[in-house]
């Protein structure tokens, strides 16, 4: 019996002696001391009840650990929930409500706080970024373990994205989703054991975690594993890179370095860049001063990578380049025609890397993924005479900020709870290190006056961060067509140089 995902993945690794991961300190763990201790913790989740199917949810910081973990839960016939490091006890709560995990792993700093978020007779376990707490002092397990007999349909990992009403869906991606695009990348990225991929993303999101992570280990590759970005840190270490994955604010931040230059790099061959739309100007910035061109790639939570710039071939900017080989992409009208090159309209996507469906949410999968495999993505784009993939456009006005997803609607339904507040709309507008920054613009209540920092304030400890505005904007009323639509464009348009410098 075979273990689709953790056999793919460790299987050929077990006992190895190369470098697997490369600390920020300079220390290195082996393929085959991650394969051991992803036993001994697959061991120690059977042995607090995990069965096959069952749920762990994990919100930790960044560490050896915790990827560990994650091949743990993998190896143990469990799925993988993880959880943004940002999100406050009420938004854990939820997604622990939703998904009912046997198994909640969070920061001993957290654990405090369980009351918040846990149910009284959950388990919660803790794993730190420094590779202690509970869940490590009682793996005090065997490292021999068999894997989990788990098939290509089979569960893997369930992602939450958050949903236009308030409501996160969770992303179900099987064993065949994660291995199938994986091994498309590989491909198609030139990726082989001797490359050493340089990982400053977190690992609670796809691009972390499954582009990157599972990325290396399938090509055999090594990682320097970064906690977090820090340009510092990242041109010290660059020289000892072949690879590097990041969103445009990573490169932002590199190009406002001096010392960043072409002789830094002269060792790397790829740079790829996603997670949010990269300005063609920074992608013309940074040839100038390196003489690499980023490779731009697209994708989404619910499908993993679904295009990508070529390897070999014109790097355009702009552009996200063309659909992945075994991914198949489309451009609709509203009635659902599919539209000729050229024409603007909702992306559509179909392959085996495309999810299973939302978690509990038959009828919004059923809407979102139609019985014969094409799922609307949401976003709008073209396909130009040349054959490459555009993004024009984002439906359900999503906001991309920093690499993160925000959906508008989640922080509305909270600012317009707050006093003075007639109603809200919050919308992304450009930002020059985070790609688009967020705004709320308030219609003040009759005989109100609301308090933009009282309303930053009032969020601090119901969202996220990176979900919060950075500006509120105070106004009589907001814009609206004959529908009575709030009309959102017109206000990305009225204040998109607020962030301009």
């Amino acid at each position: 019996m075979t273990n689709t995902l953790f056999d793919a993945l460790m299987g050929p690794h077990e006992g190895s002696a190369r470098d697997f991961l490369i600390l920020g300190d300079g220390k290195r763990i082996s393929y085959g001391e991650m394969h051991r201790l992803s036993g001994r913790l697959a061991n120690l989740l059977q042995a607090e009840g995990l069965k096959p199917g069952d749920r762990v949810a994990v919100q930790v910081e960044k560490s050896p650990e915790a990827l560990a973990l994650y091949l743990a839960t993998v190896r143990a016939g469990g799925v993988f929930l993880p959880l943004n490091t940002a999100y406050t006890p009420a938004e854990i709560a939820y997604f622990v409500g939703d998904a009912e995990p046997a198994l909640v792993i969070c920061d001993p700093a957290r654990e405090g706080k369980r009351a918040d978020f846990m149910p009284a007779d959950g388990k919660l376990m803790t794993l730190g970024a420094d590779g202690k707490g509970s869940l490590i002092e009682a793996a005090a397990h065997d490292e021999a373990h068999d894997p989990v007999a788990r098939e290509g349909g089979d569960l893997a990992a369930i992602l939450y994205t958050s949903g236009t009403t308030g409501r996160s869906k969770g992303a179900m991606l099987s064993h065949d989703n994660l291995l199938s695009n994986a091994r498309t990348l590989v491909d198609a990225w030139r990726f082989t054991s001797e490359d050493v991929l340089l990982h400053a993303l977190p690992i609670f999101h796809t691009h972390g975690l499954f582009v990157a992570s599972n990325v290396m280990i399938l090509s055999g590759g090594a990682m320097i594993w970064l906690p977090k970005f820090d340009a510092a840190q990242v041109v010290g270490l660059l020289p000892q890179a072949t690879t590097m994955m990041g969103v445009p604010t990573f490169y932002t931040r590199l190009l406002d370095r001096p010392d960043f230059d072409r002789e830094l790099v002269a060792g790397m061959r790829l740079f790829t860049s996603g997670s949010a739309p990269l300005l063609a100007e920074t992608h013309r910035a940074f040839e100038d001063r390196t003489g690499h061109r980023i490779l731009e790639r697209y994708g989404m939570t619910e499908t993993n990578m679904n295009t990508s710039n070529p390897y070999d071939g014109e790097r355009r900017a702009g552009t996200v380049g063309f659909p992945l080989p075994g991914v198949e992409l489309r451009i609709v009208g509203e009635d659902g025609a599919e539209l000729s090159q050229g024409e603007i309209g909702q992306i559509e996507v179909r392959g085996d890397n495309v999810f299973q469906g939302y978690w509990r949410m038959p009828e919004k999968t059923a809407e979102e993924l139609g019985a014969d495999g094409w799922f609307k993505t949401g976003d709008l784009g073209m396909i130009d005479a040349d054959g490459y993939v555009s993004i024009v456009g984002r439906g359900k006005d999503l906001i991309i900020s920093g690499g993160f997803n925000i959906y508008p609607k989640e922080v509305e339904l909270l600012i317009d709870e707050m006093p003075g507040v007639l109603e809200s709309a919050v919308i992304g507008v450009p930002h020059p290190d985070f790609g688009e920054g967020v705004v709320a613009v308030v219609a003040r209540a009759k005989d109100a006056e609301p308090d933009p920092q009282a309303i930053i304030d009032g969020l601090a400890d119901r969202l996220a961060r990176f979900k919060q505005p950075k500006k509120v904007i105070v106004v009589d009323e907001l814009p609206r067509n004959t529908m009575g639509k709030v009309q959102k464009a017109a206000l990305r348009a009225e204040h998109g140089a607020l962030f301009r410098t």
